[in-house]
């Protein structure tokens, strides 16, 4: 083999090794979520956020009537209790706090459902009944998408769910598909340590967020979807479904924060 075919050989075999060098690290850079905040950075890692695991698991368990409502009651305030002191622990509840952010961005309050908040309905509610569950006490903020196909329609872009207060994403669904009997579909769960707040984004399509992620309020958490038993039916309106509930002392009560709207940021 003469000179000029040897280098000819060597020029080739280092263009391709650079090439899968680039393709490998281009990959890695996609994975990370936008807008999110490790908890990861943070003195305890996400990995060892064993309190964010073990909540994801009992909320899917009484998601799908998995577990007697006793028990489940009982571990819920156990983990809870451990939640806090992994947020102690990393000093979490200053460091995410901050004014609330509406959910939804580049939107009004006006997308807020129903007459000044009369979409949130209690009708005796209970977490512990899971995906069985009655009542609506949550609001439902809507975005402009009239064909329905997820879009916005003046920008033809998915529109930004923001995470409206500081904390820990404690439960994540991302697997729910067409033909699901999952009412909620792709959905986030935060815990908020500094006002021991759990807050749901349901029915969104692309998750950012991961478990035993620390989000600041406006992090971009995922994007509005139409996911869910309900939510995916063509008469549904594309909304994202806010649910807040209050779990300072251990047990569970869903809280209407219609008027805490107004007092947020808009971005």
């Amino acid at each position: 083999m003469n000179a000029k075919n040897m280098i000819t050989i060597f020029l080739v075999s280092v263009g391709l090794v650079f090439f899968a060098i680039h393709a490998c690290g281009e990959d890695e850079t996609k994975q990370a979520p936008p807008g999110t905040v490790s908890a990861g950075e943070g003195p305890d890692s996400v990995m060892t956020c064993e309190a964010c695991r073990k909540f994801n698991e009992l909320n899917t368990a009484i998601r799908d009537g998995l577990i007697d409502k006793t028990e489940a009651a009982a571990r819920f305030k156990a983990v809870l209790k451990e939640l806090a002191e992994f947020a102690g622990r990393n000093d979490l509840a200053a460091e995410l706090s901050g004014r609330c952010v509406f959910p939804l961005e580049g939107y009004p309050s006006s997308a807020i459902g129903g007459d000044k908040g009369s979409g949130y309905v209690e009708g005796g509610y209970d977490y512990f009944d899971g995906n069985a569950h009655t009542g609506h006490p949550a609001h439902d903020l809507f975005i402009r998408d009239r064909n329905r196909d997820g879009l916005d329609d003046a920008t033809g872009k998915a529109v930004q769910v923001l995470a409206m207060d500081g904390g820990i994403v404690v439960a994540v669904e991302t697997k729910w598909e067409k033909g699901s009997s999952l009412r909620g579909g792709r959905y986030i769960w935060i815990y908020n340590p500094a006002d021991h707040f759990l807050t749901c984004y349901a029915h969104n399509e692309a998750v950012f967020a991961r478990l035993g992620d620390a989000v600041k309020p406006g992090d971009r958490i995922a994007t509005v979807g139409r996911t869910g038993l309900n939510a995916y039916r063509r008469g549904s309106v594309t909304h994202l479904h806010l649910m807040h509930l209050d779990v300072k002392d251990g047990r569970s009560r869903s809280v209407d924060r219609f008027g805490v709207f107004s007092t947020c940021r808009f971005q």
